[in-house]
């Protein structure tokens, strides 16, 4: 009988043991993933995603808002999930605002590229 109180109080032990490290290191991943999501959101901010993908900018600062909501009730789980959208939200915004500058900068070559083929046209007349 003594040694199944001790199993069953070793089986206690590591069950507890293990129960506290994975919510200890719940907190240490959610806490990078906004890190994370907060810098993803400040780089696309500082790319023009504010100009060129407004919807997507205020859907990655609303998640990143929520996210840190969440860090503060201790909800890690969702904390890590907002993180996550808020990152996918900015890498969108930060493409969007990269594609538009892209374009504009490919429509003034276009335009460049026609001037000079009038002033090619002109002069060799």
């Amino acid at each position: 009988m003594n040694r199944n109180v001790i199993a069953w109080r070793t089986a206690v032990c590591g069950l507890a043991v293990v129960l506290a490290a994975g919510c200890s290191s719940m907190k240490t991943p959610a806490t990078a993933d906004v890190a994370v999501s907060k810098a993803a959101v400040d780089n696309a901010a500082s790319a023009g995603g504010g100009e060129f993908a407004p919807a997507e900018m205020a859907s990655a600062r609303d998640k990143l808002a929520q996210a840190n909501k969440a860090m503060a009730a201790k909800d890690y789980k969702l904390a890590a999930d907002l993180a996550s959208q808020a990152e996918a939200d900015a890498k969108l915004a930060h493409s969007k605002a990269d594609s538009a500058k892209a374009q504009k900068a490919a429509d003034a070559l276009q335009d460049d590229i026609r001037v000079l083929r009038e002033e090619l046209e002109r002069t060799s007349k």
